[in-house]
C-alpha cells in the first residue's frame, strides 16, 4: 500500500471486528445454514449400518388387518410382552402412551352393553385387561413412555430410575416442559422403566438430536432411549456428568452444561443440553418384525434374545412421522437409530471447544484474507480467499467423515469473504486514488488528453505513427531573456510559471495536446491523439484566447513595473505523421512534418512582420469569415513556395490597429498601384503609428519593394 494509505494496515483488524459483530448478530441465519450443512454431510456419509441388538416390533397395516384395529386389547399387548419376555429380550420399549383405561375390559363392556344381572356378573368375573397388562409389565423388562407438554398437566409421571448428578447442577441447560401426559398409574408403578418419548426438533422441524434427559419443572426425567438402555443393563441409575466435572478430570475448561451421561457400562457424550447428536444411517438401523408374526409364532421372537425391542407403529393411521436429513421417518425408527448408534459406539460430537475454535479460525482467516487483499493483486488475493474458503470447508468435512466431529466452517468462510470484500474495496478505492494522483502528476508532464487516451488505448504505447491532418500553435515570449537579467531569478521563474500556467490551461480548455515547452515557448497540437474534425477552428479560437490572456498578463506586469514582453503566436495546419518516436527505452509523442516547422516559422515571423498572431490560409479555409488582415505571401528561408498568411485581431487591438476594411483597401493596392499603395500606407501609418503590420508594409514600400510577396531571409 502507498505511504498515504498506511492507516489501511489496520483495516483487516477492523474488518475482523465487524465480521465478529455480524456473526453474532446473524446467529440464527447461520444456525440454519449450519444445520443444513451438517444434514448434507450426513447424506454424503451416512452411518454404516452394523448389526446391533435393536429391533422394532411393528404394528403395521397387516397386523391391524389380521388382529383388528387399534387400540388393541391390553391382553393382546400383555401376550406380546410375554412372548418377548420368554424370548429373553433385554428390554421391551413401548413407543406408545397408555394414558387411558382399556375400553374393551369386561368391566367397561358391562357398563356399556345392555346386559342383565347374570351377564354383568359373568363379565365382572373375567380378568381386567389393564390388570393383566400391568401384571405382565411387572414380569417383563418393560419401558413405558410419556409425553411432555408445554401446558401444565394434572399428574406428573413416575420415575423408576435414579438420576445422579456429578459436578455442578446443570438443570438450567436441560430443555424444560411444564406438563406431562403419562401412562396409567398402575402401569407406571409396575413397569421397570418409564421415559419421555418427546423429541426437541430444531426450528425447521428436523430431528437432529435425541434427548437423553428432559426437565419437568425442577425434575430431571429420563427419556425413552436412556430408560431402554438402563433397563436392558438392569442399571439402577442414570449418571449425569456436568461439563465442569468432566473438565476437572481432563484438565480442560471450555463450556458449561452436561458433558456426558453414563448408563450402566455405556458412556455417552452429549450436548450441554443432554442430547445425543444423531448420525443417521441411509436406511433404518433396526430391522422391523411385524407384530402379528410375533404373536402367531413364538419361533419368530426367538431371534430377539438379548435385544432391545421397540414396539411402535408404521401404520398410516397411527404413524408418528418426523423430519430427518433423509426425509420422513417414524418416531420409533428414530429411537431405534439412537439406540443402535449408542450400542455401536459411533458418536457424532460437537465439542465444547468447537465454538471457540471456529471463531478463532474465523479471526485468523479474516485477518489473513484482509491483509493480503490490501497487498496482493486482485486475482491472487481472490485466489487466496477462495482457497481459505475451500480449505475450511474441506477441514470441516474431514472432521465429520473421519472423526465424527461437527465443526462449522461457515463463520470462517463468512469472515473470510467479508474481510476480502471490505479490504478489496478499500484496496480498489486507494488504488483508484493513487491512479488519479499518478494520472494528475503525469498530466503535469504530459497533456491530460494524451494521458486519458493512453489509459484507454494501451495499443498506442508502441513505436510508430500515422498520417493525420492536424493544426498547430507555436508561441514565444519576446524579451524574456533580458527580463531574466534584470530581476531576481526566483521572481522571473514565478512570473514565467504563472504565465505558462495560464497559456496551457487555455490550450487544455480547447482540448489541445501539449507537444512541448521550451523555455518560455509552448507548442500545442490539435487532432492528436484523438481526431478532431474541427481542429482548425479549435486552434484558431485557442490562439485568440491565448493572445488575449498574454496581452492582459503583460499589461498587469508592466503596470507593476516589470517589462514583460509580448507573446508571438503562429497557427498552421497540414498533414503530418503523429505517433511515438525515440526508441524502446523512452517514447516521445509528437508530430513530424513540414506543417510543424511552418507553424514555428509563422510564430517567428511575427517579429519581422510587426504582428502578434500569424495564421495561415490553410487554417482559415475551414472557418467562416474572421477578423483577420492579410499579411501577404511570405516566402520563408529555405522554401520555394510562398505561404499566404494573415494577422488575427482581438479586442485588445481596438484603436491601436487600422480597421480591417481600411487596411484591406490599402493592402489591395500593393498589387494594383504601387504609388497608391505608398500613399495609403503613409496615411495609415500616420493615423495608427502603433500598427506594426502597417509599419512593416510602409517600410517595404519606402525601400522600393512592391507587391504582396514578402521574402524573409532569417528564420
Amino acid at each position: 500500500m502507498p505511504r498515504s494509505s498506511r492507516l489501511f494496515r489496520f483495516l483487516p483488524l477492523l474488518a475482523g471486528l465487524l465480521a465478529g459483530a455480524l456473526l453474532l448478530a446473524a446467529e440464527t441465519p447461520l444456525l440454519v445454514l449450519r444445520n443444513a450443512l451438517f444434514d448434507q454431510y450426513q447424506r454424503w456419509a451416512p452411518r454404516p449400518v452394523t448389526e446391533q441388538p435393536v429391533r422394532i416390533v411393528d404394528i403395521d397395516e397387516e397386523s391391524l388387518v389380521r388382529l383388528g384395529q387399534w387400540p388393541w386389547p391390553r391382553t393382546r399387548l400383555a401376550e406380546l410382552s410375554a412372548r418377548l419376555t420368554a424370548a429373553g429380550v433385554a428390554a421391551i420399549t413401548f413407543d406408545v402412551i397408555f394414558a387411558e383405561a382399556d375400553r374393551t375390559s369386561p368391566a367397561a363392556l358391562a357398563r356399556q352393553w345392555p346386559v342383565n344381572d347374570e351377564q354383568r356378573r359373568q363379565l365382572l368375573a373375567l380378568p381386567d385387561h389393564d390388570a393383566v397388562f400391568a401384571g405382565q409389565l411387572a414380569a417383563s423388562p418393560a419401558v413405558l413412555g410419556f409425553a411432555l407438554t408445554s401446558a401444565p398437566g394434572p399428574r406428573q409421571p413416575a420415575t423408576r430410575a435414579a438420576i445422579v448428578n456429578l459436578g455442578e447442577d446443570q438443570r438450567a441447560w436441560v430443555p424444560a416442559f411444564s406438563g406431562a401426559v403419562p401412562s396409567l398409574p398402575q402401569f407406571e408403578a409396575l413397569a421397570p422403566g418409564n421415559g419421555a418419548l418427546s423429541f426437541v426438533p430444531d426450528r425447521d422441524g428436523v430431528v437432529r438430536r435425541v434427548p437423553l434427559v428432559l426437565r419437568l419443572g425442577e425434575r430431571i426425567l429420563p427419556t425413552l432411549v436412556s430408560e431402554s438402555l438402563r433397563v436392558a443393563q438392569a442399571a439402577p441409575a442414570i449418571i449425569l456428568r456436568s461439563a465442569g466435572h468432566q473438565q476437572q478430570l481432563t484438565g480442560h475448561r471450555d463450556r458449561g452444561g452436561l458433558g456426558e451421561i453414563r448408563i450402566g457400562a455405556l458412556t455417552i457424550p452429549t450436548t450441554p443440553q443432554g442430547e445425543l447428536w444423531l448420525h443417521y444411517s441411509e436406511r433404518p438401523a433396526a430391522p422391523a418384525l411385524p407384530a402379528w408374526r410375533v404373536l402367531a409364532d413364538a419361533a419368530e421372537s426367538a431371534a430377539l434374545a438379548g435385544h432391545i425391542v421397540l414396539v411402535g407403529s408404521s401404520a398410516q393411521g397411527l404413524l408418528d412421522l418426523r423430519f430427518t436429513p433423509f426425509g420422513l421417518r417414524p418416531g420409533v425408527a428414530i429411537h431405534a437409530e439412537a439406540l443402535a448408534q449408542i450400542l455401536a459406539g459411533d458418536f457424532l460430537e460437537r465439542p465444547g471447544w468447537s465454538r471457540a475454535a471456529e471463531l478463532l479460525l474465523a479471526a485468523a482467516t479474516c485477518l489473513l484474507a484482509g491483509f493480503l487483499a490490501l497487498r496482493w493483486r486482485a486475482l491472487a488475493a481472490a485466489g487466496l480467499a477462495l482457497t481459505l474458503v475451500l480449505a475450511s470447508a474441506l477441514a470441516s468435512w474431514l472432521a465429520f467423515a473421519r472423526a465424527g466431529l461437527l465443526l462449522d466452517p461457515l463463520p470462517a468462510q463468512a469472515a473470510t469473504l467479508f474481510a476480502f470484500i471490505v479490504c478489496s474495496l478499500a484496496h480498489h478505492f486507494v488504488s483508484e486514488r493513487e491512479q488519479r494522483r499518478i494520472r494528475g502528476a503525469f498530466a503535469r508532464y504530459v497533456s491530460p488528453n494524451r494521458v486519458t487516451h493512453l489509459l484507454a488505448n494501451e495499443a498506442d504505447l508502441a513505436l510508430g505513427g500515422e498520417r493525420r491532418d492536424c493544426s498547430f500553435i507555436f508561441t514565444d515570449l519576446a524579451g524574456f531573456t533580458g527580463l531574466m537579467e534584470g530581476i531576481d531569478p526566483g521572481r522571473a521563474v514565478a512570473l514565467l510559471n504563472d504565465y505558462l500556467d495560464g497559456m496551457i490551461a487555455i490550450a487544455f480548455r480547447h482540448e489541445g495536446t501539449l507537444d512541448r515547452i521550451v523555455g518560455d515557448a509552448v507548442a500545442i497540437m490539435f487532432s492528436a491523439p484523438l481526431a478532431q474534425p474541427d481542429h482548425a477552428a479549435r486552434a484558431f479560437a485557442c490562439a485568440l484566447e491565448m493572445d488575449a490572456f498574454a496581452c492582459a498578463y503583460a499589461q498587469r506586469q508592466r503596470q507593476a513595473g516589470i517589462a514583460f514582453g509580448d507573446t508571438r503566436i503562429g497557427v498552421h495546419r497540414g498533414e503530418v505523421i503523429v505517433g511515438n518516436f525515440g526508441g524502446k527505452t523512452i517514447f516521445d509523442y509528437r508530430a513530424l512534418g513540414d506543417p510543424v516547422n511552418t507553424a514555428a516559422r509563422l510564430e517567428s515571423a511575427n517579429k519581422h512582420l510587426g504582428t502578434r498572431v500569424c495564421v495561415s490560409q490553410a487554417i482559415l479555409d475551414d472557418l467562416p469569415p474572421q477578423a483577420v488582415r492579410p499579411v501577404g505571401r511570405v516566402l520563408f528561408k529555405g522554401k520555394t513556395q510562398p505561404l499566404a498568411i494573415f494577422e488575427a485581431l482581438t479586442l485588445a487591438d481596438a484603436g491601436r490597429r487600422a480597421p480591417v476594411e481600411v487596411y484591406a483597401a490599402a493592402w489591395q493596392s500593393l498589387s494594383d498601384d504601387a504609388d497608391l499603395a505608398i500613399e495609403r500606407f503613409a496615411e495609415l501609418h500616420a493615423a495608427w503609428p502603433e500598427d506594426g503590420l502597417v509599419a512593416m508594409h510602409w517600410r517595404r514600400l519606402q525601400a522600393g519593394e512592391r507587391g504582396d510577396l514578402i521574402v524573409l531571409s532569417a528564420k
